[in-house]
């Protein structure tokens, strides 16, 4: 029996709504924002990255709901061997704290497609079919109800690539694979003039989307939960497929596509059909420098260098004094230069997954963790170099006029070393404006969340608003850092 997880650190009165990295998740948790903010103070966390990691943050109070799928909360989540109705669902859910309720009225299974003009029609008949190329989604991959039970219920022998399910359409499209698994209220299906092949062999369950919450949450915010309680059975596959085009073909923004289909149900509630869902008129799509200097700016701009000075400051303080370790003790000196090495090559993403569960949070916290892991060696690697290149006629100059341990090392040793300590803190800090766009994975914000925006849109105008900033500020990152060598270069000479 599994224990309820923690009550959010601090209560602070707010209905945190999340949701994960694709078009469709997006646009539900802005539904679920609009729904409840005349009743409650209420905030999304947006693009969460996969189930793995959303779950983790709703499992620590980093959120209270976030829209899910039945199917996912059955195979991936309850670890179950076959699909399960709600009420069972929700008393496998109960002991971990969570709920599931508020069924939202379509179904979003998982299949397959081909162009429209491949052979294959079914499932089985791409069984032997050593010529398809198989371009799926690392989450499909690697999900108990996805390609391994879908390989060995059909026999397929291919071995598929793993690609980002913003891009894989694309891909499809220049026949760069043959077989992408979709939604099957994507968008892009009738775009690209996808085939999608017949699950003849009956392999996917039913996705009913539902919202995964909670327990406490319903209880903390009573009229909130009531007026998200109308949302049951209001929207329509039609009307999900319409609003997921609004966005991916059209180019409007998750709150816009949102605020849309409620002012649909609102003026006509009782006779027009949900797939009215997003029917305004065609916008014309913002370009690269609208995006790029729009009102979120600033704020992206202010997390993302407060990521990265913080990191690089906690960096500084823990690997100087690691460097100076390193270089006074020799023994030592391999295992902290390794031990920094091995942290700096475990993979971000799953640096920060970790971080989730450990730390109890999303957003802030784990971000920087991962930051400052990654920051570590480079200043600790030149902290160690640099004291080691004192010149020993200078230390033995030092201990004749009187200086010994701290003192010879704080006014001799160190500002002697400072070129060479700066220029590690210069390429950690320069390395650290580019890592820090996965804090937007959990919620941490800065330029990354543009990019997670473009990656689940294919939308390379706002992969270039999240990029094209990143790499400013890492060139004026790159300047000041500059400066501050030239400023410190003079010490390192007039020792030599």
């Amino acid at each position: 029996m599994l224990a309820a997880p923690p009550l959010a650190a601090a209560d602070d009165g707010v209905l945190r709504i999340g949701s994960k990295r694709f078009t469709e998740s997006y646009i539900l948790g802005e539904i679920l924002l609009q729904t409840a903010a005349p009743h409650a103070r209420a905030e999304h966390k947006q693009g969460l990255g996969n189930t793995a990691i959303v779950l983790a943050a709703l499992k620590a109070g980093s959120i209270d709901v976030y829209p899910e799928y039945t199917g996912t909360i059955a195979f991936e989540i309850l670890k179950r061997s076959t699909p399960a109705p709600l009420e069972q669902l929700r008393r496998e859910l109960a002991p971990m704290g969570l709920g599931v309720a508020v069924p939202l009225g379509f179904n979003n299974t998982y299949a397959l497609a081909t162009r429209g003009d491949g052979g294959a029609r079914t499932l089985s008949a791409l069984a032997g079919q050593g010529g398809y190329k198989f371009g799926l989604s690392h989450e499909f991959i690697g999900r108990a109800d996805g390609w391994p039970g879908l390989a060995q219920r059909y026999g397929l022998a291919q071995k598929p690539m793993g690609l980002d399910h913003g891009v894989a359409y694309e891909a499809l499209a220049q026949k760069q694979v043959d077989v992408i698994d979709i939604y099957s209220t994507d968008a892009k299906i009738g775009q690209y003039g996808l085939r999608v092949l017949e699950d003849d062999k009956g392999y996917f369950p039913r996705y009913d989307a539902v919202l995964l919450y909670r327990l406490d949450a319903a209880q903390r915010f009573p009229a909130a939960w009531r007026a998200i309680q109308q949302l049951e059975g209001r929207i329509s596959a039609a009307g999900m497929i319409a609003m997921n085009a609004a966005a991916e073909v059209e180019g409007k923004n998750f709150t816009s596509v949102a605020a849309a289909w409620l002012a649909a149900q609102a003026s006509s509630r009782a006779s027009a059909p949900a797939a009215a869902a997003a029917t305004t008129a065609p916008a014309a799509r913002p370009g690269l420098l609208a995006k790029i200097f729009d009102a979120s700016l600033w704020t992206l701009t202010r997390q993302h260098i407060t990521l990265v000075l913080l990191a690089v400051a906690l960096a500084c303080a823990v690997g100087v004094p690691l460097g100076v370790l390193a270089a006074y003790v020799p023994r030592l000196r391999q295992t902290v230069l390794a031990l920094t090495g091995v942290l700096q090559t475990i993979p971000s993403l799953a640096l920060l997954a970790m971080m989730i569960p450990l730390l109890g949070s999303i957003g802030t916290a784990p971000a920087l963790v991962a930051l400052f892991v990654y920051a570590l060696l480079p200043i600790v690697r030149n902290t160690c170099t640099g004291i080691g290149q004192v010149p020993p006629g200078l230390k033995l100059a030092a201990q004749g006029l009187g200086l010994r341990g701290w003192h010879q090392l704080v006014h001799v040793e160190l500002p002697l070393a400072m070129p060479v300590i700066l220029a590690g803190v210069k390429t950690a800090a320069v390395m650290s404006v580019g890592t820090a766009t996965i804090a937007a994975f959990i919620g941490a914000g800065g330029y990354g969340e543009r990019i997670t925006i473009g990656l689940a849109l294919n939308d390379n105008d706002m992969l270039l608003a999240g990029a094209l900033p990143a790499a400013v500020l890492a060139l004026l990152t790159q300047g000041l850092f500059e400066l501050l060598e030239r400023w410190a270069a003079p010490a390192g000479r007039a020792g030599r």
